[in-house]
């Protein structure tokens, strides 16, 4: 009788190993898991064990093997009977924004704005990420992922932005200080407050102006024209040269470029979107947000992850069981069940007394 079941259960596994379906050419777009996770259903792993569940159907058709190729723009695919919505294609933008441009997309004023240089193929409708005002140039993001909008500009994942600074007059070392470690704001609804802790690097001073390196952690309206302005050295000139990792090079004036995919995954990870890569410390802010996701007794909490309409807690017991049938029993065994081996001993040599390995 166990004879029988295993003769059955290895004709299922065959069976199932000889399943195929109509996704299996890469031109077709991307990778089946990628697009759920870009949609937010779970990660890109979990997404593989829904796959292999049997818990998503593309365009009517089961698909339960992988690889399997989707067009997120067209296709229509259901994970446990919900459809994901489609996804517009991400752009990232960087631009060396001049003076006398606006970083909004609706100016009642007319005057040019951030968007109106940026001519990319998609026409896909963009946001400036952090904004720079009228008098300021230098660098700035443009792109359409709120995601990646929202944790470049959030305090908490404290994402530094770096600028040039020219100041009228010549800058003394105690001013210099006050303006590192931070300064009071009025501000004009409620109270003010003290900013927060900036770094701060003389690069040349004279008689007539003074320029200086400036790195925030955070982003108020006009901050650094106001702090400036109440140790009285008035801004001449105000440019942005970093923002996270990315440094504003090989732009002229008015240029644009999209970001490279090297770049993008930089700045994913400071974002704290991205793990740090083996080796390499994770960016403070990402570091400090993970922290504040831990509970006061030590656990990570367990949030419901929503993305596309789907509840993740539907999916525990399937993600659960694809977890175990991933792992084989025969290696969880042998992890668990067997000893360690013991450690080989050095023997002593007789005719030198020293101890040699076997």
């Amino acid at each position: 009788m166990l004879a029988a079941y295993t003769h059955r259960m290895r004709e299922r596994r065959i069976a199932r190993s000889q399943e195929t379906h109509q996704f299996n050419d890469s031109a077709r777009g991307e990778r089946l898991q990628r697009v759920m996770a870009d949609a937010g259903v779970a990660s890109r792993r979990e997404c593989e064990a829904l796959i292999l569940a049997g818990e998503v159907v593309v365009n009517g058709h089961l698909v339960n093997t992988l690889p399997a190729w989707v067009d997120a723009a067209s296709d229509d695919i259901r994970v446990g009977g919900t459809r994901l919505k489609p996804t517009e294609q991400h752009v990232y933008i960087v631009l060396f924004k001049p003076r006398g441009v606006v970083c909004t997309n609706s100016d009642p004023e007319g005057r040019p704005r951030a968007i109106d240089l940026i001519k990319h193929p998609l026409n896909t409708r963009l946001y400036c990420v952090g904004r720079l005002d009228l008098d300021s140039s230098g660098l700035l993001f443009l792109t359409n992922d709120g995601e990646l909008a929202n944790r470049l500009t959030h305090p908490r994942y404290e994402v530094h932005k770096g600028y040039e600074v020219v100041l009228g007059g010549s800058i003394d070392a105690a001013d210099l200080k006050t303006l590192e470690e931070g300064i009071y704001l009025p501000e004009r609804e409620g109270a003010g407050s003290r900013t927060s802790r900036s770094e701060l690097r003389l690069i040349k001073r004279d008689r007539e102006k003074t320029t200086i390196y400036m790195e925030l952690r955070e982003g108020r309206n006009r901050q650094i024209r106001r702090m400036m302005q109440r140790v009285g050295h008035p801004v001449k000139k105000l440019r942005r040269v970093k923002f996270g990792p990315i440094q504003l090079k090989g732009l002229a004036v008015g240029e644009w470029r999209e970001l490279m995919s090297a770049e993008l995954r930089t700045l994913r990870r400071a974002a704290g979107l991205l793990a740090a890569r083996p080796g390499h410390a994770p960016a403070e802010g990402a570091k400090r947000a993970e922290r504040r996701e831990v509970s006061s007794d030590g656990s990570r909490a367990q949030g419901k992850s929503k993305g596309a309409g789907i509840e993740l807690d539907a999916h525990a017991r399937v993600l659960t069981g694809a977890r175990e049938r991933a792992v084989p029993k025969s290696a969880s065994s042998s992890r668990q069940g067997k000893p360690a081996p013991a450690r080989s001993q050095p023997r002593k040599d007789a005719r030198s007394g020293s101890r040699r390995s076997p």
